[in-house]
């Protein structure tokens, strides 16, 4: 029998995290972000869960039904994920018949993605009360105040690729 501990603590070295001064930190705003989320969220994850699916699949079949015949290397982009976590995925919802793969027309190395007709509805079904929930919240704005929310979300999205431009 062979044993593989030594009998000492292993710690584990952890990296150095800048000083912040916690003033500056908007946890409101967070918080307010946190809770917005949850909730867009959860209608689409209550459909997914029926289906044994998760938020993985939300996105791939969201994106492809957006963009359909899109290549799977544009969506490893899209999506920021590594080809093996795409993989299992991608594999389920070909399977189970709401995604289709095909070679490309022009070069058959081309790994071209399409919603199916039943992805088709699975994407309009999770997206549909999200929208209701965006259209509700933005119901009372006015259509200044709804081009600002607009601004706003495309800001928080540019920054972090502004800032690595800038080499911050």
């Amino acid at each position: 029998m062979i044993r593989a501990t030594t009998g000492k603590a292993v710690t584990k070295v952890r990296p150095q995290m800048p000083a912040v001064d916690e003033a500056e930190i908007d946890f409101e705003c967070i918080e307010l972000f946190f809770f917005a989320y949850r909730d867009f969220i959860s209608d689409p994850d209550a459909i997914l869960d029926k289906l044994g699916m998760g938020r993985a699949h939300h996105r791939v079949v969201y994106f492809v039904s957006r963009q359909p015949g899109m290549m799977v290397g544009d969506l490893l982009d899209i999506l920021k994920i590594t080809k093996q976590s795409l993989a299992r995925v991608l594999k389920q919802m070909i399977d189970e018949g709401y995604i289709r793969q095909m070679a490309g027309a022009k070069d058959r190395r081309e790994r071209r993605l399409y919603p199916t007709l039943a992805g088709r509805e699975l994407a309009l079904a999770l997206s549909q009360p999200q929208s209701q929930r965006i259209a509700r919240a933005m119901e009372p704005l006015s259509q200044e105040a709804r081009d600002g929310v607009m601004q706003f979300l495309q800001h928080m999205r540019d920054t972090d690729k502004g800032r690595q431009a800038k080499g911050e």
